[in-house]
């Protein structure tokens, strides 16, 4: 079997498997793109789920849910982009395809900072590049030029590598070729976006804004916002997480 490197490579393949409806997420349900099907978190399962890293819109990773339902006699695709975001999500959806995909390991609190590194990816297969450590040393200038020499890159429309990730913050270096758009989403955490390259028009409900090479704006979280690349260009993204409330003993 050849294996599937890529999101649309994975999207043929389950629609030949008659994964053939379009899920869009809502608040709290899932969305048949094309009706006003309305389907809930228990009224679904997961059949399989696919990440990637660095093919995504609009960050670092996505991932692709094969889903299915047999009280609507539905099967259909999930394609979550947001990556860089959704890991922190806490909503009822977001909560429900967590649960229902394969469990991970719990992680323990240690006294000593763990260090960890990416693992390989068809799109970057030497992995162990140091992602969270004590201190973590990043070139800027060695991303721009790796963002721009990889296969996604060439046959796509953008690019992103993740350069930190801890619990409470995230740096992704995006890529964007000129006419490329991030749609609408939000982030679950104050975000800033720093143009290290060319040009971008950042767009929420209330403002639009044309950052050049040095330039970056900061915006809360929750706040829907797109953005196009006027020119060819790269930005690095800052998410700054908030803490989860720990519970109180009696």
């Amino acid at each position: 079997m050849i294996p599937m490197t890529t999101v649309s490579e994975v999207l043929d393949n389950l629609k030949s498997e008659g994964y053939t409806v379009d899920f869009n997420l809502s608040d709290n349900c899932l969305v048949c793109h094309g009706n006003s099907l309305q389907v809930y978190p228990d009224e679904f399962v997961v059949d399989r789920h696919y990440r990637f890293e660095g093919m995504s819109d609009p960050g670092d990773e996505a991932v692709v849910y094969a889903i299915s339902s047999d009280k609507h006699q539905i099967k259909g695709t999930l394609v979550d982009g947001y990556g860089i975001y959704s890991d922190e999500m806490t909503n009822e959806l977001i909560q429900a395809l967590r649960d229902k995909t394969a469990a991970l390991p719990a992680e323990t609190a240690e006294s000593v900072q763990k260090e960890k590194f990416n693992e390989a990816t068809p799109q970057r297969p030497e992995g162990e590049r140091t992602l969270d450590a004590q201190l973590v040393e990043m070139d800027l200038n060695q991303f721009r030029r790796q963002i721009k020499t990889e296969e996604a890159w060439q046959s796509s429309d953008r690019n992103a590598i993740t350069i930190f990730k801890t619990g409470g913050m995230r740096l992704v270096l995006i890529g964007l070729h000129q006419g490329a758009e991030m749609k609408t989403h939000t982030a679950p955490g104050i975000i800033s976006v720093q143009v290290l390259d060319g040009k971008i028009r950042f767009t929420t409900a209330d403002q639009t804004s044309e950052l050049g090479e040095g330039q970056m704006l900061a915006l809360h979280a929750g706040i829907p916002h797109s953005v196009f690349a006027a020119e060819e260009s790269v930005f690095l993204l800052t998410l700054a997480i908030p803490a989860k409330p720990t519970k109180q003993n009696p």
